[in-house]
């Protein structure tokens, strides 16, 4: 029984990479086709396109491992139920479940990889690559909104227009209220603008050229100052980790940048998302893996490669749309993100379940 659970395990894990391999080139030329258009935007040219894309593609890989085991698998044991070897393995005494253990021991395999990639090399390589087209195109590295990035820490809003490759902020402005949350009433007390924000290290900027108010019930006194010493918790690490999309962060970043916004009282429920939603991520492999097994066993032998790419593809296209449904339901009424990431999941596995528990 050693021999086949191994023999499926590696058919499996073979089949998975190369439909990896076939994705992630069709989305790479898709995403070529989509940046040959910004060819000769400043410095943009065709070498910086590839190193866009190879820098990106880890973040692909992430994202298609579910993909790439479903289809895998539909393959494999597709190629498998054709060829008469499914019969022979039962009849040798390998049960249906005995299958299913040799399909998950290459889903441990592909969801390693992909936590690996995911967590440890797609986030560094995403923000690079975003740097890369931005300094390029001659684009300042803007943060969220048109209007820049805004936090808060303590008393005092911060708003941040540009992030500079060094790590060092332009054009920044901070305002501070006299009040805290639990007062009925705020007051702004202190605006500053400065052009620029250098990072020193143990929680201290330097600010440069700066235009300070403070502003009371009887008058606003305005002045300026060549430099000031600023202390933030706010760290430039802090701040590229907002620059890139919540889902192409690690677990780690979320995590930090979730304890920042709770510790000063601001709704954290988008990064809550993300953060469960990296943690279910790898689990989606073993479900795509699992619903997989029925179609490939309750489907008749001769079935055509074609057929099984189409199966792979709508089962794959409609528990993404469930996904995502469910993941903007969670958001828009603020239920529970670690319940609303996991139902997607679990009940596409007991569907699953139920359908191989009939096969047999």
């Amino acid at each position: 029984m050693k021999v086949l659970t191994a023999y499926i395990t590696k058919d499996v894990l073979k089949g998975s990479l190369i439909a990896m391999l076939v994705l992630l080139t069709l989305f790479n030329l898709f995403t070529l086709s989509d940046e040959l258009d910004d060819i000769g935007k400043g410095d943009y040219g065709l070498t910086e396109v590839f190193y866009f894309l190879a820098l990106t593609s880890p973040t692909v890989f992430y994202e298609l491992m579910p993909a790439s085991a479903l289809l895998g698998s539909l393959f494999t044991l597709g190629a498998m139920g054709n060829h008469h070897e499914l019969i022979a393995m039962r009849a040798a005494g390998l049960s249906i479940f005995g299958i299913i253990k040799a399909v998950m021991m290459a889903g441990v395999i592909l969801a390693t990889m992909a936590v690996l990639v995911g967590e440890f090399i797609a986030p560094l390589t995403e923000a690079k690559a975003q740097l890369i087209r931005a300094t390029a195109q001659h684009k300042p590295v803007v943060m969220r909104t048109k209007y820049g990035l805004w936090l808060r820490e303590g008393k005092q809003f911060i708003n941040v227009r540009q992030m500079e490759d060094n790590g060092n902020l332009a054009n920044i402005s901070i305002y501070e209220i006299d009040k805290h949350d639990d007062d009925d009433q705020q007051h702004l007390q202190h605006s500053l603008h400065a052009d620029q924000a250098i990072f020193l290290g143990n929680q201290q900027w330097r600010l440069q050229n700066i235009q300070r108010s403070i502003i009371s019930t009887e008058q606003v006194q305005a002045n300026t100052a060549t430099e000031q010493i600023w202390n933030s918790s706010i760290a430039p690490d802090l701040l590229k980790i907002v620059v890139v999309i919540p889902d192409n962060l690690s677990l780690y970043d979320l995590a930090i940048y979730i304890n920042f916004l709770k510790e000063n009282h601001q709704k954290s429920h988008l990064f809550e998302v993300a953060f469960w939603g990296r943690i279910v991520n790898p689990l989606v492999i073993f479900v795509m893996l699992l619903v997989s097994a029925p179609f490939v066993v309750g489907i008749k032998r001769g079935v055509s490669a074609g057929a099984r790419v189409l199966i792979g593809v709508v089962i794959g296209m409609g528990f993404n749309v469930i996904d995502i449904t469910t993941g903007h339901i969670g958001l828009i009424y603020g239920l529970s993100p670690p319940l609303m990431a996991f139902i997607p999941s679990v009940t596409v596995s007991i569907i699953a379940l139920f359908a191989l528990k009939k096969l047999q």
